[in-house]
């Protein structure tokens, strides 16, 4: 059984969380980022976290956003994206695969849905 058991993305928990940190901010400044499958994944459930505490307008929510992106990310979670899907229930995120790395890594593009 894998509960429990998360995708191995990095070198370690510091390297992981600002590489997550660092995904998470370029798909949200720029609508679209292109990564390996895994770590697509894994950016997927933080961005998608993160602009459902956008819709929400409460103090709490702004400074869990604030904390966990860097300023101008957030500022844009809270400012557009929050507004945007607003009446969206979830799934702000696409998945698409694009090819292959030269060692044979899956590439994906992670982008926002309009």
């Amino acid at each position: 059984m894998r509960h429990r058991k998360k995708q191995k993305i990095g070198k370690g928990r510091d390297h992981k969380r600002k590489l997550l940190r660092a995904l998470a901010a370029s798909a949200i400044v720029y609508e679209k980022i292109q990564t390996t499958a895994a770590r697509a994944k894994v950016t997927r459930s933080l961005v998608e976290k993160l602009i459902t505490k956008g819709k929400n307008d409460s103090l709490h929510s702004k400074r869990q956003i604030f904390s966990a992106l860097p300023i101008n990310a957030a500022r844009k979670v809270i400012e557009v994206l929050g507004p945007r899907y607003k009446t969206r229930p979830g799934g702000y995120t696409r998945i698409v695969r694009i090819g292959k790395y030269k060692d044979g890594m899956p590439k994906v593009m992670l982008e926002l849905v309009e």
